[in-house]
């Protein structure tokens, strides 16, 4: 838990930056405080701190005149979901080669995902695929002429970097890959990743794997469906699976960053697992706020409520607040919902506050899926995850710009702020498809969300390059973290002009015609 001193100095200094604040910096910054504050406790869906949380964004929505968006004209949709919790004392992982076997220490040297349908012992061949990717467009299939049936696959969890960013992001999405795999007979998975292009150390991310998870429970939403096993490496002891193969994890991992091909091939031993997990029913509440317009085609503004919860300590600290992750996006949620509401505008916006977002996209797949208006109305999605005001607002990051004509559109509004916006800088981090956006994308319909953006080379691209490796899904995204709060405020009356904007425009918002995701809006 916090230190009582340093939460003392925490208060403190919150008091003295506060007669510093603009009123609307201290509008925005009163609900980080109370979303982000301990007493919430990570808000973890299925607690009481998340319970809190959504209950406080309803109360929010409803004060700023929104209509109930949820269920039985409430503010909330209810979502039946699962708790689970890995039973690590029961459960083994074994590496067999020749009859030999070898304990893989779990937490340490690798360890067993729970996402699968049902725990299970699986004992299977190894194989491994490459980026385990089948991209048609690319000619690009890791399959090919490999007898994965009944195996388990082994892959780099990235892509091939001459892949073009919305291409390569949409064939790594877990839907997309774990389809393909179960095309190919695979039972289960075990990946890597490049560490120098992971936002989560091994040290870091370890900690989490004793907690609790959150999972859908409708079978039609789960991603992991036919999978037995799945098993996330720790690179510094990844050789002890490829010892004999031919081939290390080294060289593969040069080939990876050079851009080379990856070879195909059967790793030598047998992978002998035993997952053991509970699972318990609970439930968690999407939080919908309507404000009715003129018509009712409708755009979606999205943001996650949820985060992590508690878990393992960091310097002595067990709960992760979440402040900017993604505290930060509902303050702005709730702040553009107080400025729109005093307007009159064409279309209809939604306000979304979303759960399940850090367990894999869970409330928005299900509001997507299932959303409380008519699927044929929702005509834009704009999301707000993780922005960042931590540095001055001169540039923003615009995720999906040139994918439909809403990245120009927000280009030229933005400019009036003097806000510039940049492509992607990070196309190989997938952002794009790793947070909420890529639900409603999945459904055909054009999405934007936004990062704040530094110049390469200057201190606030170290600012925030630093945050990441620091505090991204650590206990110090916290209330005591360095933060500027004028810059969320123009972020907000960017956000505000913006939405007014796509509200009041003629024609519905349209993929470009060479964009990759246009597929999505004819299939449905």
């Amino acid at each position: 838990m916090k230190k009582p001193f340093a939460a003392l100095v925490s208060v403190l200094a919150s008091s003295l930056l506060a007669a510093e604040r603009s009123p609307e910096a201290q509008a925005w910054w009163s609900h980080v405080e109370f979303l982000a504050g301990d007493a919430l406790e990570g808000r973890r869906p299925g607690t009481e701190g998340y319970n809190k949380a959504a209950a406080y964004v309803a109360s929010q929505f409803d004060s700023a005149g929104l209509r109930p968006g949820g269920d039985r004209k409430s503010f909330l949709q209810s979502i039946a979901m699962e708790t689970r919790l890995i039973d690590e004392a029961s459960s083994s992982l074994e590496w067999v080669v020749d009859g030999k076997t070898r304990k893989v220490r779990l937490g340490e040297e690798a360890n067993l995902g729970i996402g699968t349908e049902k725990p299970a012992k699986v004992e299977a061949e190894v194989v491994f695929v490459g980026y385990a990717l089948k991209v048609p467009e690319a000619k690009i299939d890791d399959f090919a002429g490999l007898d994965l049936k009944g195996k388990i696959a082994c892959y780099i969890a990235g892509g091939p970097a001459h892949l073009p960013a919305p291409l390569a992001a949409h064939a790594q999405s877990a839907a997309e890959r774990l389809k393909n795999l179960r095309a190919a007979g695979a039972i289960g998975t075990v990946a890597f990743p490049d560490p120098r292009s992971t936002d989560v150390p091994w040290a870091r991310a370890t900690l989490r794997r004793l907690g609790p998870s959150v999972k859908l429970v409708d079978p039609a939403l789960n991603d992991n469906a036919g999978l037995m096993v799945s098993v996330s490496l720790n690179v510094e002891h990844a050789n002890l699976f490829f010892a004999g193969s031919g081939h290390t994890v080294e060289e593969l991992l040069d080939l990876h960053r050079a851009n080379k091909p990856l070879p195909r091939f059967p790793l030598k031993g047998k992978l002998r697992a035993n997952t053991v997990f509970s699972r318990s029913p609970m439930s968690s509440s999407n939080v919908i706020g309507i404000l009715p317009g003129a018509s009712e085609e409708s755009v979606v503004i999205s943001a996650h409520l949820d985060h992590l919860g508690v878990g393992g300590a960091i310097n002595g600290d067990t709960i992760y607040n979440g402040a900017m992750d993604n505290a930060s996006g509902i303050s702005t949620l709730i702040e553009v919902a107080r400025t729109l509401s005093k307007q009159k505008l064409k279309r209809t916006v939604v306000f979304l506050a979303v759960t399940g977002e850090e367990g894999g996209l869970m409330g928005s797949k299900y509001f997507a899926t299932h959303p409380t208006i008519a699927p044929r109305d929702i005509v834009a999605n704009i999301n707000l995850d993780m922005y960042l005001p931590i540095i001055p607002l001169k540039a923003l990051t615009v995720l999906g710009m040139d994918e439909s004509d809403l990245g120009p559109e927000f280009a030229a509004v933005a400019s009036k702020f003097e806000v510039k916006a940049e492509r992607d800088p990070q196309p190989q981090r997938n952002l794009f498809i790793r947070s909420d956006q890529y639900s409603f994308i999945r459904r055909g319909v054009p999405a934007l969300t936004f990062k704040f953006h530094a110049a390469p080379g200057t201190p606030e691209e170290k600012v925030l390059a630093e945050w990441v490796s620091k505090r991204y899904h650590a206990p110090s995204d916290d209330l005591q973290q360095p933060v500027d709060p004028e810059a969320a405020v123009k972020f907000n009356r960017l956000m505000a002009a913006f939405i007014t904007q796509v509200a009041n425009r003629g024609a519905r918002p349209q993929w470009n015609k060479e964009s990759f995701f246009r597929r999505y809006t004819a299939a449905q």
